[in-house]
């Protein structure tokens, strides 16, 4: 299990490197800090297990169970935490992708970031290709479409016009 977490914790840091202009908060990698920190002390205490199992420990296999007691209590309140901030975090992300969103131009890191996004996620804006509309970029342009980014992987002919939703 520890071994898992870290790969986890890893990937989520390796991850938010693709996306770190989306996630302008240095606190977004603290999940991922915690998981890898979880695992540690998972090591750690399943070694202590696994050694008192082995000697045939009371006092070694009580301070076991105190350990996974406390474990599975604060794992319980982590949960409890995220459900009850989830839409204030939703929220947080949703304001600051729109803000990276405004600042598309075609050319600047952030518009990379952009359609790295929209073509990994096979999505087109925030919530749809509607959100475009109200870009600085949008109504620069004025050919009524939204970046190439945003057109299916299957469909080869695509220009992003808002004419052929079908293709976004």
């Amino acid at each position: 299990a520890a071994a898992g977490l870290s790969y986890v914790g890893a990937y989520v840091i390796n991850t938010y490197k693709s996306y770190d202009n989306f996630l302008q908060d240095k606190y977004a990698l603290l999940p991922a800090v915690i998981i890898i920190c979880v695992a540690a002390v998972m090591f750690t205490i399943g070694l202590i297990g696994c050694c008192a199992t082995f000697r045939e420990s009371r006092v070694g296999l009580g301070l076991f169970l105190a350990i996974i007691l406390i474990i599975f209590i604060a794992e319980v309140s982590a949960f409890v935490l995220g459900f009850v901030y989830r839409e204030k975090v939703k929220t947080d992300v949703q304001g600051t992708m729109r803000s990276v969103f405004e600042k598309y131009d075609g050319k600047n890191p952030e518009s990379t970031v952009v359609d790295y996004l929209q073509e990994q996620l096979h999505c087109c804006g925030v919530k749809n290709y509607s959100d475009w509309t109200t870009t600085q970029w949008f109504n620069s342009t004025g050919n009524n479409s939204v970046p190439q980014s945003c057109c299916q992987q299957e469909a080869k002919n695509c220009t992003g016009h808002l004419d052929q939703p079908q293709e976004l």
